[in-house]
């Protein structure tokens, strides 16, 4: 029976922890020179992309050439998934042709129709609503870094958003203690919050005694338009120094990039030694790896 990743509820809790034990094992092997061609080979993925990416593209491709397969990469230009057929049909052509769909789009709906129409798995690459791959990837780099994820604080600040909906998720599945603070009025969808969930309009609420601090660009793709308004509405909730102080004093800072530097977060502190940025950028090729490999093996 294939299975979707379109959500991190769609996971138990085992099949988090079997993602991450590969994710380690192929970051481990790979660090020593050991090739996992033989993972997927001869397998063929289409990346249908409507948003620009570098990250999710690159570590997409990158992991499965890796794992010994190939992604056609179509970047739809001035046009959404749906608009030329209907998303069956471009659900129906795919499975004759490739092994699995990875989708990155706007309306969350594309994805889950593509998931109901194709006989092969589709992984939720980013939508306006959901960015699992990235949360995935964010709590198996805090794992890394602190031996669990029972019981860790994260403090998120910001836009209630893709990234934070996943948070919710992830948070509820792993035992992660998660506090949100966002501005009035851009608080994550009410689908997805609970009444036990800490959400405040105060920042410095949401960082006390955070083990992780995690941000994300105020304004993402699709909103250029309300930049300005943003900036405006935000400015109070940029990871500072200033805010830092009110988190334990380990306490690492996380982003999921882009990041503006000098917007949501300062220079100092996406440069400093508790930033793990650049970690959690890198450990997206050895999560989606990871993922890859189970879910076109039909082993998740």
């Amino acid at each position: 029976m294939k299975k979707d990743l379109i959500s991190i509820k769609d996971l138990s809790k085992q099949e988090i922890y079997k993602i991450f034990n590969l994710a380690a094992q192929l970051k481990k092997e790979q660090k020593q020179g050991k090739s996992h061609n033989h993972l997927l080979a001869g397998k063929t993925i289409a990346m249908l992309f409507e948003k620009p990416s570098l990250r999710t593209r690159m570590t997409f491709e990158v992991g499965m050439y890796q794992l010994g397969g190939h992604a056609v990469y179509e970047r739809l230009i001035g046009e959404k998934i749906g608009d030329r057929e209907a998303v069956q049909d471009v659900a129906r052509n795919l499975e004759r042709w490739v092994d699995g769909i990875v989708v990155r789009t706007f309306s969350h709906q594309n994805v889950t129709d593509l998931a109901k129409f194709a006989n092969i798995p589709v992984i939720n690459a980013l939508t306006d609503l959901l960015h699992p791959c990235q949360i995935l990837t964010d709590m198996f780099t805090i794992l890394e870094k602190k031996d669990r994820l029972d019981g860790i604080k994260v403090g998120y600040i910001g836009d209630g958003n893709n990234i934070c909906n996943s948070w919710i998720c992830g948070a509820e599945k792993t035992g992660i203690i998660l506090k949100i603070a966002c501005p009035k009025g851009y608080e994550p969808s009410k689908d997805m919050t609970t009444k036990s969930l800490f959400i405040t309009d105060n920042p410095e609420e949401a960082v006390k005694d955070s083990d992780i601090v995690y941000t994300d660009a105020w304004a993402s793709m699709g909103q250029e338009s309300e930049k300005e308004m943003r900036t405006k509405v935000f400015r109070t909730f940029q990871i500072n120094k200033r805010l830092l102080s009110n988190a334990n004093p380990d306490a690492l800072i996380m982003h999921c990039l882009p990041a503006h530097r000098g917007e949501e977060i300062t220079d100092e502190v996406i440069d400093s030694l508790n930033a793990i940025v650049f970690d959690e950028a890198e450990n997206r090729l050895h999560v989606q790896k990871a993922i890859l490999s189970l879910l076109l093996r039909n082993e998740l």
